[in-house]
């Protein structure tokens, strides 16, 4: 269907003009009742923070979220323009998203007033209806709210001329959601302009007898640490924020691995097919719970689930460049690989400690353990025994770059006792590739590294080259 192009077309379509924060929670209110969740994007928070999303919105609460990095709150803040209706009417060329039925800005209400139902009509996509600032201590009142325009000015305009106004980065996100992200990064005296915008719903430009009434829904976002330490939040400003949400990283491993296979990029080469095993998707979240709960971590500062994708990337190229090398067309990451996780992780992660080289020793205990979690999770105990008594009858293997999956599946014959926990740790992988040598020589790699974790096997050797032997 057309849309009304003129006010007159769209008093007559029956169109009506409700609140930003009615719009919201009207949408919100079918999403919730036809079972819909408001962010399929974000995991991990069904039973958290989006019930108390969910009642924010309802109740037509702005709401600041409260997290350290890497928990999904900008993106959850970018998310809720899904919940404005598809397309709005504006007068055109408004600046501000003036509303037809109720124009505030000088320009829009001059031209109401001259042309009335000829006023012509501008259609806005909800995307347009968002606007989000970084906050940082060079900030100004004029990036947020406004300023005179001195070109304008130059024009031959009066500088008390409301047309001299260049408006500022919230009221051009008049009917929409605005967003500031790092919130106590912003000068306390440019936080005291917000005060308006929240309680009174407005701005003052200054220099100027002119009240601008906006219709806005504000989000923000801060680290708790930067509650107190880089910066604070005025009390007043706190006060005037409905909701306050606490947000968390994924509470278990499962839901870590879900998010990094979501958001991990990995791309395609020609002719070569990547395959990751579950068990080394769990092994890099692994790392970063392990991390989390570390006391050579920086717990303030956090430990972000972006670290796991990102050592989830380093980890597929690690194995492609492997690959690469010995001109195999299937690509799968083995344990040997994890060592291309010191790169993607020291930059993640504040120590507490400043001694030279225990960075290196810190990342190093963190793989292996999570190493080591995930072979106790996944590998029956019973299947120790068989493996170990090959090892102690004079069986070696010999791990590393160089070694090609088809050395690797031949152990498979030579120690028999490794073909039940490596289909064990296979089971639940594509039937297309369980039996890819690649696949395998990842699975028997694992195997032999937990064993010898858990201190039944020795291990001898360095860079990219080891072997594995009896105690």
């Amino acid at each position: 269907m057309s849309q009304p192009s003129t006010l007159g077309e769209l008093r007559a379509s029956g169109w009506e003009s409700v609140p930003i924060k009615t719009e919201i929670r009207r949408n919100a209110i079918e999403r919730v009742k036809a079972g819909e969740p408001l962010f399929p994007a974000v995991l991990g928070y069904e039973n958290t923070v989006l019930p108390q999303l969910e009642n924010a919105l309802l109740a037509g609460h702005d709401v600041i979220f409260l997290g350290e990095r890497g928990q999904a709150k900008t993106r959850m803040i970018r998310g809720l323009t899904e919940l404005l209706d598809e397309w709005m009417p504006i007068v055109a060329g408004s600046e501000i998203n003036d509303d037809p039925y109720n124009p505030v800005s000088k320009h829009a209400r001059d031209l109401v007033a001259e042309q009335g139902d000829d006023t012509p009509i501008d259609w806005v996509h909800r995307d347009t209806r968002y606007g989000e600032k970084l906050a940082t201590p060079d900030t100004s009142i004029a990036d947020l709210i406004g300023e005179v325009d001195p070109i304008k000015v130059a024009e031959g305009r009066y500088l008390s001329d409301e047309l001299t106004l260049h408006y500022g980065l919230v009221p051009r996100t008049n009917r929409g959601i605005f967003a500031i992200n790092e919130l106590p990064d912003l000068a306390e005296r440019i936080q005291v302009g917000l005060l308006n915008v929240l309680e009174e719903r407005d701005v003052q430009v200054r220099g100027y007898k002119v009240r601008l009434p906006l219709d806005v829904m504000l989000f923000a976002s801060a680290n708790p640490e930067d509650y107190t330490n880089r910066g604070r939040i005025i009390t007043p400003l706190k006060d005037r924020f409905g909701s306050q949400i606490r947000t968390h990283y994924p509470l278990d491993v499962d839901t870590e691995m879900t998010i990094v296979e979501q958001e991990a990029s990995v791309d395609p080469v020609d002719g070569i097919t990547f395959a990751m095993p579950d068990f080394m998707t769990e092994v890099v979240a692994s790392v970063s719970h392990l991390a989390r709960q570390s006391s050579s971590i920086n717990q303030r500062s956090g430990v972000s689930v972006r670290m796991s994708v990102t050592n989830y990337e380093a980890l597929a190229a690690s194995a492609l460049r492997r690959t690469l090398r010995q001109g195999d067309a299937f690509v799968v990451p083995r344990v040997g690989d994890l060592s291309a996780l010191a790169a993607s992780t020291s930059g993640k992660v504040e120590l507490e400690t400043l001694d030279d080289g225990r960075e290196g020793e810190v990342l190093s205990h963190l793989i292996n353990a999570a190493v080591l979690t995930a072979f106790r999770e996944s590998i029956d105990p019973a299947h120790h025994r068989p493996i170990i008594d090959a090892f102690e009858e004079g069986a070696s293997v010999a791990a590393g770059e160089d070694i090609s999956p088809a050395d690797y599946e031949a152990l498979l014959h030579a120690i028999p006792g490794l073909r039940a926990p490596v289909d064990e740790l296979l089971a639940d992988e594509d039937a297309a590739v369980r039996n890819e040598p690649a696949m395998l020589a990842s699975a028997i790699e694992f195997v032999l590294e937990g064993l010898h974790l858990s201190k039944r096997l020795n291990k001898h050797g360095s860079g990219g080259r080891a072997e594995y032997l009896a105690r």
